[in-house]
């Protein structure tokens, strides 16, 4: 693909996060259940529903393009999702195992904040309203995500010290 106008750089950028979105709905359960503290996995597992979310509004934000919704392998994502099965993998005790977790899915939330931080600017110059605010709405739920694995990782940090 060319990106010669900022428009192909939003499809582009868009077809990233959307794979990215579908890369995670895959590996969230096995985060939840890789989980010790039972707040943890629940919070995976609420996230994983927020995700299944996140790829339909992504799915509406092509809309605004005019160009139909598909998936360009996100290498980032990628990256991020191998690093956390390689891990998950490690023997570790259950609370430090936790805090790994936490460390690994802000990682990714990290990520997405920024991608989607992008997505909104260049949707609002562009003057794609829709996908403006489908995609605003994903960056709101991604950034609050991080907030609540911010919360758990003080006490589940804690508990991996001990």
């Amino acid at each position: 693909m060319s990106l010669d106008t900022l428009e192909d750089a939003f499809y582009d950028e868009l077809c990233d996060i959307y794979h990215a979105e579908k890369q995670l709905v895959k590996e969230l359960p096995k985060m939840a259940k890789k989980a010790s503290a039972p707040e943890l996995a629940e919070a995976f597992l609420a996230h994983l529903e927020e995700t299944e979310g996140h790829v339909s509004r992504v799915e509406e934000a092509f809309e605004d393009t005019g160009k139909a919704p598909k998936a360009k392998k996100c290498e980032a994502m990628a990256g991020l999702l191998e690093e956390a099965k390689s891990m998950m993998e490690e023997e570790a005790e259950p609370e430090v195992m936790d805090a790994i977790l936490i460390g690994l899915a802000q990682k990714v939330e990290h990520y997405e904040i920024a991608t989607y931080g992008t997505l909104c600017t260049w949707a609002e110059l562009l003057g794609y309203k829709n996908a403006k605010k489908s995609l605003g709405a994903n960056h709101g739920e991604e950034e609050k995500c991080d907030k609540t694995l911010t919360k758990l990782s003080k006490t589940i940090n804690k508990a991996a010290k001990a």
